[in-house]
């Protein structure tokens, strides 16, 4: 065979096998046998193998992965990957559906989907090809496993010809049939493995192999779920119209997703669904609900952790009745004391329960806890089990009541409880172990300063030895470099490692910082606004609680415990020895290049649907002209700049506020 006849055969192999693939894994209906397309593949696998250099990287015959990875690559996600809100009955889904109609009147629809029981992933196509896929990760950066993805039959490597953008990501969730788990998992059992516990455990573990290959036998699927991309407002109107793009695209997206009016519409999907998942041969835990217009979703914006416009309906968890053996308490690095359930053993929803959260004193005596009580035990959308209820009915003779500590169970200092919390704390926060050696694990941890070379269990070691009594102490590590020395499976290499992390970590931005503080109720999101808002540590430390509680999101109960926090002489002792190592306790804000400064001091909010502009190149325009956007009505906005679609509670607070209210046009007129 010539070899342009053979680059022809391959090219037409590919598509053929390309064409089969598709109809098979997303849109289940084969139009050929296993046998056949088996013979055709390898005929496509022999000619690529006579002609490597006519081998295609995104041919069919490329899905058995190959690649070794040795350590996945941390990419941050361009599109935060947040979670959704959960709502376990009717009335908290009619609450949410209130808020709705309170900010868009009655005037929009809802996207029904499954929640698929797996792991998210996030895959990002550049001119038609699979470029890179992510995981969650922390919902800013997750791991790279793009080689892994490669394998999924049903995520297409390169797209057919089409319509869509050069360059956008999808969403979707990675997830195993439970037929296929059951047999990998009977495999593990006969090779003399430990069975994994649920397809989820199975599915994301997978992903996680470092040999491609290997993840290539596991039969892995994927659905597709959102679509993200610059001005997709432009292309779409709706996520409706955009999931029925995306499946002409060639992605594998659910057939069970389906458009609702009302929410009596919505109730009766989530009621179906919940006995008919039993037939499906995949899990699902539940129902996600989305407003499906996408100015719309604009219109409700989002909370610190997630999205207004969407929420999720989880069906009840499974149920397991098991004996209380004790009580244990567990100081955490604030000083809140948990009280944590030991149980009898129990089999729920495929593992091996042994502990379960009790919360606080209200919740033990809420459920009038008495020792060897024969307990409810439920895991619904919680990490860790919850004890729902006591089967009475099975109490022991002469039954002992679970009394709440009064003082902590590990220094022995009187527990305190604040007016209006349920919480027990320790206030010994200077002297509680557990206190002490928590505050250092969550300053070093990755999501505040990332230092490399030391771990949970390093700084219990270093605390015990007398190294590490705060976290200023970290960076007077260098100083004790004999001690270190002598400690038991410290050798010198893992010393430096761990002395240059710490230095490192100095590069940390002041969000990063201010989060490894470690100020309660100040996660990552929190400590990222009050840093964009007040530029560095001096400006808020003399902020007021007002002041605080004004930036966007941080309501009084946040605002009362940073400045709580910041007056405290001890935690201002610590900033100042933190300083004094060059930490960053200031905002480096990168130079912008002004096109002018027409807009200079006036304060703007985009809201609705424009004809010539998109909400981000408006933004845009203002941002470069001096302007300052702002995420929310209030007295101090200047300009409310109103399109199509707006939210009608939003142009009444507007309008009750007396704020200008200008059209894209006014706008643009502003800055010529």
């Amino acid at each position: 065979m010539e070899k342009g006849d053979v680059a022809s055969r391959i090219a037409a192999l590919t598509k053929e096998l390309n064409d089969h693939n598709y109809k098979y894994y997303v849109l289940a209906q084969p139009s050929i046998s296993d046998f056949d397309f088996d013979q055709k593949l390898a005929e496509l696998a022999a000619l690529e193998k006579a002609h490597p250099e006519l081998l295609d990287p995104d041919s069919p015959t490329q899905k058995v992965g190959g690649d070794i990875t040795k350590q996945f690559k941390t990419v941050r996600h361009k599109w935060p990957m947040l979670s959704l809100s959960n709502t376990y009955n009717e009335k908290e889904l009619k609450d949410f559906d209130e808020r709705i109609r309170k900010v868009l009147g009655d005037d929009f629809e809802y996207v029904c989907e499954l929640k698929f029981d797996g792991l998210s992933i996030s895959l990002t196509y550049e001119q038609g090809a699979l470029t890179k896929g992510v995981t969650r990760g922390d919902g800013t950066q997750g791991d790279e496993v793009t080689t892994n993805i490669k394998t999924i039959k049903s995520v297409p490597n390169r797209l057919k010809s089409g319509t869509y953008p050069d360059l956008f990501e999808i969403r979707g969730e990675v997830f195993m049939h439970r037929a296929a788990f059951e047999r990998l998992n009977k495999e593990r059992v006969e090779n003399g493995d430990i069975p994994y516990a649920n397809p989820r455990n199975f599915a994301a573990g997978t992903i996680k192999l470092q040999d491609s290959s290997e993840v290539a036998k596991r039969p892995l699927d994927c659905f597709l779920y959102f679509l993200y991309m610059d001005d997709r407002d432009r292309l779409f109107k709706t996520h409706w119209d955009s999931l029925q793009a995306v499946k002409s695209w060639g992605f594998h997206v659910c057939e069970h997703t389906t458009l609702c009016s009302t929410l009596p519409e919505v109730l009766a999907f989530i009621s179906y669904w919940e006995n008919a998942r039993h037939k499906l041969s995949y899990d699902i835990d539940g129902i996600v609900i989305k407003v499906n217009n996408y100015a719309q979703q604009h219109e409700l914006g989002f909370t610190a952790k997630s999205p207004r416009w969407a929420i999720s309906y989880k069906y009840k968890a499974e149920e397991a009745e098991t004996i209380l053996q004790s009580v244990s308490y567990q100081v955490g690095r604030t000083g809140a004391v948990t009280p944590v359930a030991n149980l009898q053993p129990v089999q729920l929803s495929g593992t091996t329960v042994k502990r379960a959260t009790l919360h606080n004193a209200n919740e033990i005596a809420r459920l009038d806890l008495h020792e060897l009580d024969t307990v409810l035990v439920e895991k619904g959308g919680e990490i860790i089990p919850k004890i729902v209820g006591v089967n009475k009915d099975k109490r022991v003779p002469e039954p002992v009541q679970i009394a709440y500590p009064t003082e902590c169970p590990v220094c022995n200092t009187p527990l305190i409880r604040k007016e209006g919390e349920a919480v027990h704390y320790c206030p010994n926060e200077l002297g509680c172990p557990p206190q002490i050696v928590g505050k250092i694990q969550h300053f070093i941890s990755r999501k505040a300063m990332d230092i490399a070379g030391m771990g949970n269990e390093t700084v219990e070691v270093l605390y015990k030895k007398g190294l590490l009594t705060q976290v200023g102490d970290l960076y007077h590590l260098h100083r004790h470099q004999s001690e270190l020395e002598q400690i038991e499976r410290f050798g010198e290499r893992s010393i430096q490692n761990m002395l240059q992390g710490i230095e490192k970590s100095k590069e940390q931005p002041f969000q990063k910082v201010l989060f490894g503080l470690g100020i309660r109720y100040v996660g990552e999101t929190i400590a990222k606004k009050l840093a964009n808002s007040f530029k560095n540590i001096d400006n808020l430390i003399q902020a007021s609680t007002e002041d605080i509680a004004a930036v966007e999101e941080i309501g009084e109960r946040i605002a009362q415990s940073v400045k709580e926090y910041l007056s405290n002489p001890l935690h201002l002792q610590q900033i100042s020895v933190l300083k004094n190592e060059q930490l960053q306790f200031a905002i480096v804000e990168e130079e912008l290049q002004l096109t002018s400064s027409k807009l200079a001091d006036k304060s703007f909010v985009i809201s609705g649907v424009f004809e010539h502009y998109s909400r981000e190149e408006l933004s845009k325009l203002i941002v470069e002209n001096g302007g300052k956007l702002l995420s929310g009505i209030s007295a101090k906005l200047n300009y409310l700049v109103a399109g199509d679609k707006m939210g009608p509670s939003k142009l009444a607070k507007a309008q009750k506020l007396n704020i200008a209210i200008i059209s894209e046009d006014e706008l643009i007129k502003m800055i010529q």
